[in-house]
């Protein structure tokens, strides 16, 4: 049986503690604004990289997560239904201080709600968009239980990317993510997602470090692209809190390098891969950005040749 790791971290796992004056000016304006962002919550290791740059994933629907996965430092427990109606103007009007072109949404699981979050999430991507047409919007989701109308009703609010993290290979996902959250269950809502609009990128997350085997990682690979799946990032599991999963192994960078040739040479679109690489690390990564605005492009010339036809 593998055992977790007790050696100290290795050279290429360096992680800047947050400092700058956007970092601090950033921090304040949430604060003053009551929201939370996935950087804080999570303990990402790119908060001060990521900030200091003027970009924030912002977390809807509060702090609190009613999942309990074992990787996750985002705290668990139960709001009762409690959620601010005014977050999505709030999220609207902190992006537009940060003045950002690639803005990325994640929320907290919230079972306790009827349509667990779907529509607070759509409403806020609803807002950006009215406030600027132009902002790339990738929202990163919970998986609402699987349920088809809570995922379409995302995906009607026309999010540029919609990710859904499979976290880690079948076999550890009962040990790793929380009973509720189901390897298959994940494929499903990446499934779902392109059914509903087959223009909208997809994107999943896979941790490295938790035990998997190579086999295992690409089993996992090609079951994200037999749904469709166009965009995977790789990053090192990284113990949270004591009291969360220990660290396995610590993946090699060169290890991280093969992953990405293998899945670009099975079809995705980009691939982001390294040890401190996270779901929404460099959410405005140039080729993504391109990506999208190439095919927004293509569709508005595709529309245009239909009203000059009918003329």
């Amino acid at each position: 049986m593998t055992m977790p790791v007790k050696t100290p971290k290795p050279s290429w796992i360096k992680i800047r503690p947050p400092a700058g004056e956007s970092y601090i000016k950033i921090k304040d304006m949430l604060s003053d604004l009551n929201l939370a962002t996935v950087c804080q919550e999570a303990r990402c290791p790119n908060i001060s990289e990521c900030w200091s740059g003027g970009t924030a994933t912002f977390m809807l629907m509060g702090d609190t997560c009613t999942r309990g996965c074992r990787f996750c430092a985002v705290k668990t427990g139960n709001p009762k239904g409690k959620i601010d109606n005014d977050e999505p103007e709030k999220v609207g009007w902190a992006i537009a201080q940060m003045a950002l072109d690639y803005v990325v949404l994640t929320s907290v699981d919230r079972d306790d709600l009827p349509d667990q979050g779907a529509d607070h999430i759509g409403r806020t991507i609803e807002t950006i968009k009215t406030n600027n047409k132009h902002l790339i919007v990738e929202v990163l989701t919970p998986d609402f239980r699987g349920r088809p109308e809570c995922v379409e009703r995302v995906v009607h609010a026309k999010p540029d990317v919609f990710a859904h993290n499979i976290e880690t290979v079948e076999r550890l996902t009962p040990k790793v993510r929380d009973p509720r959250a189901m390897y298959r269950q994940t494929l499903d809502v990446l499934r779902m997602v392109k059914e509903f609009d087959s223009n909208v990128y997809t994107k999943s997350s896979i941790m490295l470090g938790l035990g998997e085997t190579d086999e295992e990682v690409l089993q996992t690979l090609k079951d994200l692209r037999s749904v469709g799946c166009d965009v995977v990032t790789f990053g090192q599991y990284l113990q949270p809190t004591k009291t969360k999963l220990k660290v396995v192994e610590y993946v090699t960078p060169e290890k991280f390098e093969y992953w990405q040739k293998v899945s670009e040479d099975m079809g995705y679109l980009y691939v982001a891969s390294g040890p401190l690489v996270r779901s929404s690390y460099k959410a405005g990564e140039f080729f993504m950005k391109g990506m999208i605005e190439k095919k927004r492009h293509k569709i508005e010339q595709q529309q245009q040749g239909v009203v000059d036809a009918r003329v």
